[in-house]
């Protein structure tokens, strides 16, 4: 069977799904195994997450991996992402990285151990706990799978707690399509050449260097407010774009674009449309229009994060050719 070592690798795990004429039947699911606990094992599989109660695992074991991104490759977007979500506070461990933003959003207010923390693990986890306290919060870290593994089994020794499974996926930007988009003036035009695509009743895109204050409100139901710490994560990256899809006035759906990682990776988050105007393909068309900025500011790649469970984001993406390049668990120290 699996152990928490198996974390963040590739697994086979053969369930019991019946019954039928006296003979047990079987299905086999592959994936990478992003959660086990004394329940359920959680993959993640080409067809999308799985959850697999353990009374129904017949037998499961690690295989070798697939065709991977390389450990750097990892460590290259994670520092990308880091830069295109900057915490207002910020230390260092060796080559890890300490961020604090006042508990606003777990990226900015976690731990991201990648690299060398320049002492043993247990004494780099104390002193990552140290930290956080001497800011006033609970420690948090992202262990990126399989690459923070090792940290993993660590803090599983220690009765740390995980949240729910987020995907890191990455597309290149040559294989969005991207509608023209309507510019402010303090903003960066797309290309005259942007091919269209959009259906007739889409309103223009418009991207603007700074968020509006209806913009901010969507973010703001949607993290749970805006506490000062949260507009400068926001606003503090050097090239970012904020999109606005607007008919008849009202903002009905927003995006936040950032270009980071040497000018590589274009961001994208807080990709928002309002209730009543889902299922009009108005998030695809942010996407596109900001993926075309992020071509003009020369980046080639695209990445997001995306919680696993959110099933209905997730299709979004991958309709749109978004695929998973690694995935990472917010791990929660144990109340004190």
């Amino acid at each position: 069977m699996l152990r928490q070592q198996d974390v963040g690798h590739r697994i086979v795990v053969r369930r019991i799904v019946g019954i039928r004429e006296g003979r047990t039947l079987f299905s086999d699911a592959l994936g990478e195994l992003v959660e086990l606990s004394e329940t359920h094992i959680t993959l993640s599989t080409d067809a999308g997450p799985l959850r697999v109660p353990v009374a129904e695992v017949h037998r499961a074991k690690r295989v070798p991996p697939a065709r991977r991104p390389t450990a750097a490759a990892v460590v290259a977007l994670e520092l990308a992402a880091d830069e295109a979500w900057p915490a207002p506070v910020r230390g260092r461990l060796g080559d890890w990285r300490l961020r604090w933003a006042d508990g606003w959003t777990g990226r900015a207010n976690s731990a991201l151990p990648v690299g060398d923390p320049d002492r043993p693990l247990p004494a780099a986890l104390d002193a990552v706990q140290r930290w956080y306290a001497e800011h006033g919060g609970s420690a948090l870290v992202n262990t990126p799978l399989p690459l923070a593994a090792p940290v993993g089994a660590e803090l599983d020794a220690r009765g740390w707690t995980s949240r729910p499974p987020v995907l890191v996926q990455t597309v290149p930007l040559r294989t969005l399509t991207v509608p023209p988009a309507v510019p402010l003036p303090t903003s960066t035009p797309l290309p005259a050449d942007a091919p269209a695509g959009v259906p007739a009743d889409v309103p223009p895109v418009t991207l603007t260097d700074a968020p509006a204050d209806d913009w901010l409100v969507i973010a703001a139901g949607r993290k749970g407010g805006l506490p000062d710490a949260a507009r400068q994560v926001l606003t503090g990256t050097p090239r970012v774009r904020f999109a606005e899809l607007r008919e008849d006035g009202r903002l009905l759906a927003v995006g936040r674009g950032t270009v980071t990682g040497a000018g590589r990776w274009l961001g994208v988050s807080l990709l928002e449309t309002v209730p009543e105007a889902r299922r009009r393909g108005l998030a695809a068309t942010v996407v596109r229009a900001l993926a075309g900025w992020g071509a003009a500011e020369g980046a080639t790649h695209a990445f997001l994060q995306v919680e696993q469970s959110n099933s209905g984001a997730v299709a979004l993406y991958r309709g749109l050719g978004f695929t998973t390049h690694h995935t990472y668990l917010t791990r929660v120290a144990p109340a004190a």
